[in-house]
C-alpha cells in the first residue's frame, strides 16, 4: 500500500512537471508575459491557480466520476464561449502593456510584484474554463500510469481503473467527440500491452475500499506540485535573465505571446461554435 502510494507520488510529480513544459499553452504564456515584466509574485499565484484547475480535473478524470463528466458534457459549449471571451480579454491586456525597464526605478518595480492582485483567479480561470484539458489528462495519465505499471511498478491497480475510465468516456463521447484529441497510436487504449497484470489485481483485492479514492487523490495532488515547480523556475529565469534582452524585444514578445493568447480565445470560441451547429 505504502509502496503503491510512493509509486503514484513520484510519477504524478514526474508528469506534472514534464508536461507542463510545453510553451504553447495559455497558462504558459500568461506566466511568461508577466515574468517579463518582473511580476514574480503574479506569476507564482497564477501558477497556483492553475494547478488547483488541474488537481480538480485529474482528480476527476483518474478516480472515475464519470456521472460528473455525463452532466458537465451538456455545458462545455456554454464553457467554452466564456473561456473563449475570458482568454481573449486577457490577451488585449497583455498586448496593450508595454515594459520600460531602462526608466522604471526599483521601489516602483518591487511594488508591480507586490500587488500580483488576481493573479490566482487568473490562472484558475484560464485553465478551468478550457474543457479540452480534462480529455487531454486523462489521456496522458492513461498513458503514464500504464507504462509505469508495465516497467514493473506497483500503481495499486490505478492504471486498471483510469482505463475503465478512458472507455467509460468514450462512450460517452460516441462518434461526435468534437473535443476529443487524436491520439497518436502508443497512446491508444488497445495499443498498451501491461505487465504482471494479474498480480496487480489480485493485490487490488487487499485493498481497503478507500485507497482508489486515495491513490487519485496523491497522483492529482502530486501532479499538481510538479505543475507549480516548473512554473515555479520558468518565471524565475525569465526574470532574472529579462536585462539581458533588448527593451523593444521584451515588448514585441509580450505583445507576440498576447495576440497568441487572443487565437487560443477564438479557437475556442469557434469549437464552441461547432458544437452548437
Amino acid at each position: 500500500m505504502s509502496e503503491s502510494l510512493l509509486t503514484i507520488s513520484i510519477v504524478g510529480l514526474l508528469a506534472g512537471f514534464i508536461f507542463s513544459m510545453p510553451i504553447a499553452g495559455p497558462i504558459s504564456i500568461l506566466i511568461t508575459s508577466n515574468a517579463l515584466k518582473g511580476r514574480i509574485r503574479y506569476c507564482n499565484q497564477a501558477t497556483i491557480g492553475a494547478s488547483f484547475a488541474d488537481f480538480i480535473y485529474v482528480f476527476i478524470a483518474v478516480f472515475g466520476l464519470t456521472n460528473l463528466y455525463s452532466w458537465y458534457k451538456p455545458v462545455i459549449p456554454y464553457v467554452l464561449l466564456v473561456g473563449a471571451i475570458f482568454l481573449v480579454s486577457v490577451g488585449i491586456k497583455i498586448f496593450k502593456t508595454k515594459v520600460d525597464l531602462e526608466h522604471i526605478d526599483k521601489s516602483q518595480l518591487s511594488g508591480k510584484i507586490k500587488k500580483g492582485r488576481g493573479g490566482f483567479w487568473t490562472g484558475f480561470m484560464l485553465n478551468f474554463l478550457n474543457p479540452t484539458l480534462f480529455l487531454g489528462w486523462i489521456t496522458s495519465s492513461f498513458f503514464v500510469l500504464s507504462l509505469v505499471t508495465s516497467l514493473g511498478f506497483n500503481t495499486g491497480g490505478l492504471d486498471k481503473n483510469i482505463g475503465d475510465n478512458f472507455k467509460e468516456i468514450n462512450k460517452i463521447e460516441g462518434k461526435s467527440a468534437q473535443l476529443k484529441p487524436e491520439a497518436p497510436s502508443y497512446l491508444k487504449f488497445d495499443s498498451v500491452k501491461l505487465v504482471n497484470h494479474n498480480a496487480t489485481e489480485e493485490e487490488v483485492a487487499h485493498f481497503p475500499k478507500y485507497f482508489p479514492l486515495l491513490l487519485s487523490f496523491f497522483y492529482a495532488l502530486f501532479l499538481s506540485l510538479g505543475s507549480i515547480i516548473w512554473f515555479y523556475y520558468l518565471a524565475l529565469l525569465l526574470s532574472k535573465f529579462r536585462h539581458r534582452i533588448n527593451i523593444l524585444i521584451v515588448n514585441r514578445i509580450i505583445q507576440a505571446l498576447g495576440i497568441v493568447l487572443c487565437l487560443f480565445g477564438v479557437f475556442l470560441g469557434y469549437k464552441a461554435i461547432c458544437i452548437f451547429i
